[in-house]
């Protein structure tokens, strides 16, 4: 990967981050912190201490309690979060074949074969 390849995908994926937890957008939310490939939002960390703070904590329902409409309404938003993760892979695979770590290695780290590394990630045909 080359500076400016790097410095572009850099660029399109703080365009697009939004909270891996509640999935609202970076200008949805007063701030978001970034993690390796996650982001989480101001109100995501403030229900966690709440829910943290109280005994016991309390059920959230499950994906099939979800009415149709609020799952579908979910969709766009998880893909933006499939594509940040995928931005994150992309830029440490890069990051680690700037270093001279091998493909075998990886692989062996994604648990797949060095050649399905390359293929996904070494950007040649």
């Amino acid at each position: 990967m080359t500076g400016s390849q790097s410095s572009t995908a850099d660029a399109s994926r703080v365009d697009s981050v939004c909270c891996s937890f509640c999935l609202k957008d970076k200008d949805s939310v007063a701030k978001l912190v970034a993690g390796l490939g996650v982001y989480i939002c101001n109100e995501c960390v403030e229900l966690c201490s709440l829910i943290i703070a109280e005994d016991p904590a309390p059920r959230v329902g499950g994906w099939d309690e979800q009415p149709d409409d609020a799952l579908l309404a979910n969709l766009g938003r998880l893909q933006a979060v499939v594509s940040q993760v995928d931005a994150a892979l992309h830029n440490h695979v890069g990051m680690l074949r700037d270093r001279g770590v091998s493909w075998t290695r990886v692989g062996e780290a994604l648990g797949v074969s060095k050649q399905a590394a390359w293929e996904r990630f070494s950007g040649e045909d």
